[in-house]
């Protein structure tokens, strides 16, 4: 047995089977690259599900986990540590919000966000005001509360009951949100460009709605930016390329460049609800992550990696657009910045799977959708690199061109 079929045997003996995972173990990554136990390399445009937005191994990211973990790892939220108040300055200048919480994840952020919307609706509405608006085609976590705010229900099947009193609505659905938002909703959930969902984005005029309707019953505008944000969509956060600001947002992913963090943001009037001891957590906030978080938001600015957001991604949806030109198994390309995807007519997971014999990394989501979440260090050779292996992987579907003749 190889030590490859060892390692995937070993975890199907003992682990949980929640993954569908790919036959491959990956061992090391420089750059936008990574590599298996035999050394084969990798372009990768899946970044650990948008996580590694500095690609892998970057030097200051590693300098600074070795500097930070000689000194401490954890130290617990009795305490402060002298990266946490830094790291929540630097969010809160860059965000314009005031009030920034830290968690070790993602989901655990939106369920933050919802026990901070609730605790608001309550001192404005009293116990009534605790209703929930959320989006259907929508993903939030795994977590109940995560759960009852995504709107698809392979991912909540099986686990009901969940939350009470969430509605859910269909994206850009104008109407069905103005009849869905009442004196008793309490928060409006979504993400402004879809991730798992398929890459979707809320159109501007939706966004706006939500904005106009919370105002209007004083209910907190939560934006999940988890996938799309801290970069990824060319803007800091995926809010500001929409011109539409919310009461509370929820970011996790790439922040501290791989290691365990989420967070979610408020403004100072929903900040107020809580007190202490109402929320915590063991782990956020520890002084390791938040100074690589630190360092991933300097990174950012000073090797303008915005700046490349916007350039690559804009050449990797111009070249998507010429595949969806050219084969017929290629519909449409959806996302901005370095969030993506580009919809086939047929299953996405066998591109996929082919892909990795071509040394390309590509994510599938939503069956029929290959997702590209790249680092933000990719160039435009590289684009260049996973178009060719799309290309002669959909080449084996007729060609529209062909098919008019």
């Amino acid at each position: 047995m190889t030590d490859t079929e060892d390692i995937i045997q070993r975890e199907r003996n003992f682990l949980l089977q929640t993954y569908s995972r790919y036959p491959l173990v990956l061992q090391r990554g420089k750059g936008v690259f990574l590599y298996d136990l035999e050394g084969k390399k990798y372009l990768d445009f899946v970044a650990g599900l948008g996580v590694n937005a500095l690609g892998h191994a970057h030097p200051r990211i590693v300098k600074a986990i070795r500097e930070q973990a000689a000194k401490v790892i954890h130290l617990s939220n009795l305490y402060y540590n002298e990266y946490q108040g830094k790291l929540a300055e630097k969010l809160c200048s860059l965000s314009g919000l005031q009030r920034v919480f830290f968690s070790n994840s993602g989901t655990e952020a939106i369920e933050g966000s919802i026990k901070l919307a609730r605790l608001a609706g309550h001192r404005a509405g009293g116990n009534a005001k605790s209703q929930l608006v959320a989006l259907e085609g929508s993903y939030h976590g795994r977590t109940f509360g995560s759960m009852s705010l995504t709107g698809q229900d392979k991912y909540r099947k099986g686990f009901e009951p969940l939350l009470e009193d969430v509605t859910f609505v269909p994206r850009d659905d104008v109407g069905a949100l103005r009849a869905a938002v009442n004196e008793n909703t309490c928060a409006i959930v979504l993400e402004p460009i879809f991730g798992e969902g398929g890459i979707h984005e809320c159109s501007t005029e939706f966004l706006q709605q939500c904005r106009a309707l919370a105002d209007q019953h004083h209910a907190a505008l939560i934006f999940d930016e988890i996938q799309c944000g801290l970069g990824r969509s060319g803007n800091i956060f995926a809010f500001q390329t929409f011109g539409v600001t919310p009461d509370i947002v929820a970011i996790a992913k790439p922040i501290a460049a791989g290691l365990p963090l989420g967070a979610f943001l408020a403004k100072a009037e929903f900040a107020s609800a809580i007190s202490a001891g109402q929320h915590g957590t063991t782990f956020g906030g520890g002084p390791l992550a938040c100074r690589v978080a630190l360092e991933y938001l300097a990174i950012l600015e000073e090797e303008k990696l915005l700046e490349n957001v916007a350039r690559v991604g804009g050449y990797l949806q111009q070249e998507l657009k010429a595949l969806v030109g050219k084969y017929a198994a290629a519909q449409e390309v959806r996302g901005r910045g370095l969030i993506q995807g580009l919809q086939l007519d047929i299953p996405a997971r066998p591109i996929v799977e082919q892909a990795l014999a071509e040394g390309v990394l590509f994510n599938s989501t939503q069956d029929t959708v290959v997702r590209f979440l790249p680092p933000f260090l990719l160039e435009e050779k590289h684009v260049d690199k996973g178009v060719r292996v799309l290309k002669k992987l959909l080449g084996k579907k007729r060609r529209k061109t062909d098919q008019a003749a």
